[in-house]
């Protein structure tokens, strides 16, 4: 007769086999966690043999493979010796970014170039009296910045994050070298158009490339300090331009210093870290490994990968058709990305720019002193902004900017109006100035290009930044374009109510339509929004 086992030799016999199994697992865990640091140097070592084999650097692989390999390592990415690794460090990542943000300093520069030396420059080359020439010297680096901001998106994706930067500093150092050297107006239109192509590649650019670098836990704070250079770059422009008056030709020394950065942005550039998120899209997986190393340090690049994985397609078709931003499930995005770039140019933030000079004068207040004021008011949100971007979030401060623009142009209204005359018409006015470009400078002035560079879906993230930022140029062309006229034929009192509003409409929209991302990956962001969008 055959032998037989009973119910309780059955139970005892798995519990044996169990404990064997068991065994076995809690032994080949606490080898593996002894060869740890073997495993970290080795993995250092296969870095940098990939980086040698031209073969897997250039290979491209399916999603698939890229996700199921992450997916599996996922867990373990995120420890090291059993300890959790935290946040990445922002030291790696920010010398990186402060190269990127000369662009931003760039654009401040040449916004801001032709504020105190406009005078100097009409004299010298003999348009002096000319409404529209002095027009069309501001006009055309805005029409150039247009055209720019219509290619950003392609170049940036074409070419990669570091080369589009070059191809942003190669116009602006043509274009200021042409404006410096020139004997007539035609020569200051060609550089200035230069110089505006160079001005609307560099933004979008900058925030898609600040973005892609930095750590989730710092990514508001490094995205605010691109506005921070801008700031500097306008105040650059203006300590620099005030000799003009007194200095024949000193015009064309502001011109042949803005080359200098412009140079440096070039050169350092070379030596940056490309974005893995670009180079992951394009299927370059192991350069995308080597680039997150240099950003996040070798213990975070199994995670950084992994949650790349789970939004990056690197096998997709990288031709993104112009109508796909249009309609479809990219459209809602792409529509709130233009609609705050609109709000922001609607307020009339420009418009205080350019001409807060004109009405400062008009109370007696010299042109260098308002310009000075203005320039400290928006540093000085700059820096605030940068301070709680990821502490209260883009949302948080989006509110609250443009709820003090509004109570801003209030006051300003109030001050054209017939309820307020002499001292205090001017304090009002001044004040409610002073008080607009500080409110802007916290939320509406950061935000949104920092926003949209986080909440577009990666594989349209370029291509829809330039879009909304062509919206930007558009409309920043047009206020500048009407506000002189609109101020003398309907009033200060009627025109400012008319950008409070704006600026109250923008509060509605922001409150029901924008999306909270501080302190998340990218990734998390758009795995978020994919069913909404």
């Amino acid at each position: 007769m055959a032998p037989t086992i009973s119910g309780t030799g059955v139970a005892l016999l798995v519990s044996e086999l169990s404990s064997w199994w068991w065994d076995r697992v809690l032994l080949l865990s606490a080898v593996k966690y002894s060869l740890a640091g073997f495993g970290e140097g080795f993995y250092n070592f296969a870095m940098r043999g990939r980086h040698l084999d031209p073969t897997s650097t250039y290979k491209r692989g399916t999603s698939r493979e890229h996700i199921n390999a992450y997916d599996r390592e996922e867990s373990s990415g995120r420890f090291l010796n059993g300890k959790d690794i935290g946040n990445p460090s922002w030291k790696r990542s920010f010398p990186h970014m402060l190269v990127a943000a000369l662009s931003s300093f760039l654009f401040g520069y040449h916004l801001g170039v032709v504020n105190e030396t406009l005078e100097s420059i009409s004299m010298d080359l003999g348009f002096s009296g000319s409404t529209l020439a002095e027009g069309l010297v501001v006009s055309t680096c805005l029409g150039g910045a247009f055209v720019g901001s219509l290619f950003s998106g392609w170049i940036a994706d074409g070419v990669g994050r570091r080369r589009a930067f070059q191809l942003c500093a190669l116009p602006m150092i043509i274009g200021a070298s042409v404006s410096a050297t020139t004997r007539d107006l035609w020569g200051m239109l060609l550089g200035r158009l230069f110089v505006g192509a160079g001005m609307g590649i560099g933004p979008p650019v900058a925030a898609l490339y600040v973005a892609e670098i930095s750590p989730a836990s710092v990514r508001g704070t490094f995205g605010s300090s691109t506005q921070i250079a801008t700031c500097l770059g306008l105040l650059g422009a203006l300590f620099i331009g005030l000799p003009s008056k007194e200095i024949v030709g000193w015009w064309r020394v502001c011109f042949w210093v803005s080359a200098i950065p412009g140079a440096i942005l070039a050169f350092f550039m070379e030596f940056c870290a490309e974005s893995p998120h670009w180079l992951f899209k394009k299927g370059r997986s192991a350069e995308a490994e080597i680039e997150f190393e240099k950003l996040l340090g070798a213990a975070h690049v199994k995670s950084a990968m992994s949650e790349l994985s789970k939004s990056e397609r690197g096998d997709e078709s990288d031709t993104v058709k112009f109508s796909e931003l249009l309609y479809g499930r990219n459209f809602k995005v792409v529509f709130m990305g233009s609609a705050l770039f609109a709000f922001q140019q609607l307020s009339g933030i420009n418009a205080v720019f350019y001409f807060s000079s004109t009405v400062f004068k008009s109370f007696g207040v010299p042109s260098d002193l308002a310009n000075i004021c203005v320039g400290i008011a928006n540093l000085s949100g700059s820096v605030v902004a940068m301070i709680l971007m990821d502490k209260l979030g883009r949302k948080v401060l989006l509110l609250g900017s443009f709820c003090g623009m509004a109570v801003s142009m209030g006051l300003q209204a109030i001050a054209g109006s017939s309820f307020a005359s002499g001292s205090g018409a001017l304090y009002l006015s001044v004040g409610g100035m002073l008080l607009f470009v500080l409110t802007f400078s916290l939320g509406a002035g950061p935000v949104p290009g920092l926003l949209l560079s986080e909440v577009l879906p990666s594989r349209i993230r370029a291509k829809a930044m330039a879009v909304c930022m062509a919206v930007h140029w558009v409309i920043n062309f047009f206020v500048g374009l009407l506000f002189l006229p609109l101020l003398e034929k309907i009033g200060a009192k009627l025109l400012y109510t008319i950008f409070g509003s704006f600026c109250f409409v923008a509060v509605l929209y922001v409150k029901k339509n924008v999306v909270e991302t501080k302190g998340k990956t990218l990734q998390e962001i758009e795995v978020a929004l994919l069913p909404s969008v």
